[in-house]
This record gives structure tokens, C-alpha cells and sequence, in this order.
């Protein structure tokens, strides 16, 4: 990005198909994983290319700005509202990860072109909302023939006000139900659960409008996600990034006012058969089982 001007992205439009595609995440970084204009940066071209550089998307201050999954839609945010990216922000460099679901049309055919891609919709007006995304994620493994709940959660430690307004939830073939919510403890001790948002990652994994467009998120709350997964293999499966491995996550993308957002952009733990809601922090109780993981 130009570090003498800043920008505002406030709209996404998709240019790809789930039958080339698989998914594509749009990464802000500080400095990129790598300066090539192209390079490995997942399993997936491990061997295909064995050339090919290996990096991770950024290099330093890695978030979410975008994801895109079965043919999901256009995106604009709010009015008011836009990731900045440029100037003296930390946002750097957009790295564009795309994991293909089928390349066999570009071997046969040396000229076609693969078009796949974001037109970013952007200003040079200052936004007075500050746009991010906070992803929860799993690692772990799903056994065979099996009903797995893949959980995470993580308490917002800062001193803020987040204001959420869309939700996308993402796994591969085994997920049927992915849930999120804010959880907040009240004077008896008990968990107060209030859905952010839940989806059946099999539908076009675009972002939803949130339950509850009122919603605040604020220091000491608990950002909790859980993926109900259903394995009729006769194998184990792990999170990873390819189509035979899976993957867990819930996304929340939200505004604050002003034109920084939160600091934490991640919440990952290490899944079953290690991590639970009943059994690791943040000590969660009045779990909804049953609402987690039906839609």
C-alpha cells in the first residue's frame, strides 16, 4: 500500500467459482511472508511446484481482512464503516491466499488464465468506524465415524466496544453446524450465552448479518465458537488445509468508533481431543449443547 496515503475499504466483490476455488482470504500484514509476487503459502502446492517459495501470507502483524467461500456474494459494509489500509496504519500489504478446489483446467490448457480474485471497493475519505474481523478456530482431530465438536474461546481483554454486524462460519466437507457467541458471566455466577450467529458451512460461506444487530462486545466478555462435524470415513481426519483435512472456523467481522481496531485478531485452540468448552478455559458453564449445534 502507499504509506503516504491512507484508504478505506468498504466493499468486497468476489471474482471466482466453488469449482476452481475452494476458498480465498484477503490477509492486512505489516510486511509480507514473502516479497515474490507469488508464492507457497499453505500445503497445498507442497510438491506441485517444489520451485516455489514457501512463506507464510505476512510476515509480521497478520489479520483477516476478507474471506470468500462457495460462491458467496458481493460485500459492503456499514455506512461509516472501513477497514483503513496504507499511510501510517498497520495494514502495510494485502496478501490475496487462494487454496484451489480443482487446477486440472490450467494443466490441460497452458493458456488459460485463472481470473480468480477481489475487486476491493475503497475511499480516500476517512471512515469514522473502524472495520475488523476476529477469527475463532480449532485444531485437532475428528475420528472416524464419528459426531465431533470442534470448540474455542477466548475473553476480550481489552478496553473496548465492538460492534458486530456480519458472521461467516467456514469448514470443508464434514461441518453441518457452526456457531458463535458472546458469553457474558452475570452476578450468580452463571454464563449468559447470546448468539452472534450460526450457519450451515455447506450453504454459500459468505457473511451473515448477525442475530442481534444491537449486540456490544466489551472487556471481559468470551467470544466462543463450536463445529459440529459428522464423519461417516473410516478414517481419522485433522484440521488442515487441504480437502481431505478440515478446518473449524467462525469469523466476526465488527466496527468500533474511531479508526483503530481490536488488537487481538485471533482465538485458537487446540481441539478435541484436547480442548472442550466443560473442560478448558475459560472455565465456561450453562453450555447450550443442544442450540450450538442445530440450526
Amino acid at each position: 500500500m502507499d504509506p503516504t496515503q491512507e484508504y478505506y475499504i468498504v466493499g468486497f466483490s468476489p471474482n471466482s467459482t466453488q469449482e476452481i476455488a475452494h476458498h480465498m482470504l484477503l490477509y492486512g500484514c505489516s510486511a509480507p511472508g514473502s516479497m515474490d509476487e507469488v508464492w507457497n503459502c499453505g500445503e497445498m502446492a507442497t510438491g506441485r511446484q517444489p520451485g516455489l517459495k514457501t512463506a507464510a501470507p505476512c510476515g509480521k502483524g497478520s489479520q483477516v481482512v476478507y474471506a470468500w467461500a462457495r460462491d458467496a456474494p458481493r460485500l459492503d459494509l456499514p455506512d461509516g464503516v472501513g477497514f483503513k489500509v496504507g499511510g501510517l496504519g498497520p495494514i502495510q500489504y494485502l496478501v490475496l491466499q487462494v487454496h484451489y478446489a480443482d487446477v486440472s483446467p490450467f494443466v490441460e490448457n497452458a493458456d488459460k488464465v485463472d481470473e480468480s480474485g477481489i475487486t476491493l471497493h475503497y475511499t480516500e475519505t476517512p471512515q469514522p468506524k473502524a472495520a475488523g474481523v476476529f477469527l475463532l478456530g480449532t485444531n485437532g482431530f475428528i475420528p472416524p465415524k464419528s459426531t465431533e465438536y470442534m470448540e474455542s474461546a477466548c475473553k476480550i481483554n481489552e478496553r473496548v466496544i465492538m460492534h458486530p454486524f456480519a458472521f461467516r462460519t467456514h469448514t470443508h466437507e464434514l461441518g453441518r453446524v457452526v456457531a458463535g457467541y458472546r458469553v457474558r458471566t452475570e452476578a450468580n455466577g452463571k454464563d449468559k450465552w447470546s448468539l452472534i450467529g450460526k450457519m450451515n458451512p455447506m450453504r454459500p460461506q459468505m457473511f451473515y448479518p448477525v442475530k442481534d444487530s444491537n449486540m456490544i462486545i466489551q472487556q471481559g466478555d468470551v467470544l466462543a465458537a463450536r463445529c459440529t462435524m459428522v464423519s461417516d470415513r473410516n478414517r481419522t481426519t485433522k484440521i488442515g488445509a487441504t480437502n481431505e483435512d478440515e478446518m473449524c472456523n467462525f469469523y466476526i467481522m465488527y466496527w468500533m468508533d474511531g479508526v483503530e481496531s481490536l488488537k487481538q485478531k485471533y482465538c485458537f485452540t487446540l481441539g478435541p481431543p484436547f480442548y472442550y468448552w466443560v473442560r478448558g478455559p475459560p472455565n465456561l458453564n450453562n453450555i447450550p449443547d443442544k442450540d450450538a449445534s442445530s440450526i
